[in-house]
């Protein structure tokens, strides 16, 4: 049974196969938890986002890129572009579903048994946390029982805010394929 597990700490400290980084376009590092990610990960993981950026121009947004996770407690690095929230009128919503849905592709594709999901675009990027943790749950909960390498995904929430609109909102879920798990 695959499970999903809710969490209050920082993405940065916790091991897991591969931690999804709340990424910008140009993947070579921005504001709030892309910039500590950066500074964390080291030179290695850096150099990587500077060769994507050059081959392919970055990332576009709602697509995912991986690469090693350097000096962080994980294998790899899933870099995934969230939307900047504009007012709901700009495809933001799909775009996010994109970005989950991309980056849990990408978990897969790497064989990443455990993958932990920062709560993307509402930080820095404004997007509501209500709705982006709708989207977050709702695209994970519905695409995670298709894949065969991913075992355990981990909303890490670091904000009280973020975690309790999580914590709700698991709370009422009741899955028959998928155990939800709130630390």
């Amino acid at each position: 049974m695959k499970k999903v597990h809710l969490i209050q700490a920082d993405i940065t400290a916790f091991a897991v196969h591969a931690i999804v980084n709340s990424a910008n376009k140009s993947l070579l590092g921005g504001g709030g938890l892309d910039y500590v990610i950066h500074k964390k990960a080291g030179p290695l993981m850096k150099e990587e986002c500077v060769r994507l950026n050059q081959e392919k121009g970055g990332c576009p947004t709602g697509q995912a890129e991986v690469t090693t996770a350097g000096n962080l407690p994980a294998k790899y690095l899933i870099h995934a572009v969230g939307p900047r929230w504009l007012d709901g009128e700009h495809n933001e919503p799909q775009l996010l579903c994109d970005a989950y849905s991309n980056a849990l592709f990408k978990a897969n594709e790497i064989h990443a048994l455990t993958v932990s999901f920062p709560c993307i675009s509402t930080g820095v990027y404004g997007f509501p946390p209500q709705k982006a943790a709708e989207i977050a749950i709702g695209t994970i909960l519905s695409m995670l029982p298709q894949y065969d390498h991913v075992a355990e995904v981990f909303f890490i929430c670091r904000e009280d805010e973020n975690y309790l609109i999580y914590k709700n909102l698991l709370s009422n879920i009741d899955d028959p394929n998928i155990q939800i798990l709130i630390s």
